[in-house]
């Protein structure tokens, strides 16, 4: 599935009435963008992109999607989503780093490294950010959600705090793990980016 992600992103463009390529969209993040358990079109990039192509935007959407990244895997790959000069960036890293305890210092600072990089190649950057189980302790959890809002305020970027809000409570939006998206699940993940996403694209 990661190999069928790459190729994807990395094929042609389809030829537009007037001959340009569309602008991209690239979802950049972890397994939750991968669509980890799912087909390709059933990952929530594929969503987005139905749900774009239905209201009349004319954007490519990559999934740049690689299960078990970390914010440092992000920073890592930065070159390769570069080079398909995205107008859009989806950023959705963290929670890898989070269910692996990694200190907050090193993922806040990878983090500002992908969002900084983006903004200063005249990319526009939509942070996604994530919560963790609740064993994991009410302070700890409490700074890792905090990283988000500090990274989104500091560069001015839109934030959606909780990606999976109002989706937990969904039956069968989850699958048994009790961490990635049914189909049904990124088909909803991806209603929850259109509000602040929208904003950020031209008819």
């Amino acid at each position: 599935m990661l190999l069928l992600a790459f190729v994807t992103a990395l094929a042609p463009f389809p030829a537009r009435a007037s001959g340009q390529k569309p602008p991209v969209i690239v979802c950049y993040g972890d397994s939750i963008t991968a669509g980890h358990g799912l087909e390709p079109s059933q990952a929530y990039p594929a969503a987005l992109q139905h749900d774009l192509d239905a209201r009349g935007y004319h954007y490519r959407v990559i999934n740049a999607g690689v299960s078990g990244n970390t914010t440092k895997d992000g920073v890592d790959r930065l070159p390769l989503v570069l080079a398909m000069h995205p107008a859009v960036v989806i950023v959705e890293f963290g929670g890898n780093d989070g269910l692996r305890g990694l200190p907050l210092s090193v993922t806040r600072r990878n983090l500002e490294t992908i969002v900084s990089r983006l903004l200063a190649a005249h990319v526009r950057v939509l942070l996604a950010g994530i919560t963790l189980p609740p064993n994991y302790g009410a302070a700890y959890i409490h700074q890792f959600d905090l990283m988000y809002h500090q990274v989104a305020a500091r560069f001015h970027v839109p934030l959606l705090p909780m990606l999976y809000a109002h989706i937990y409570t969904v039956p069968g939006a989850i699958q048994s793990d009790g961490i990635h998206p049914t189909a049904k699940g990124s088909r909803l993940l991806a209603q929850n980016f259109l509000p602040l996403l929208l904003p950020m694209l031209r008819k």
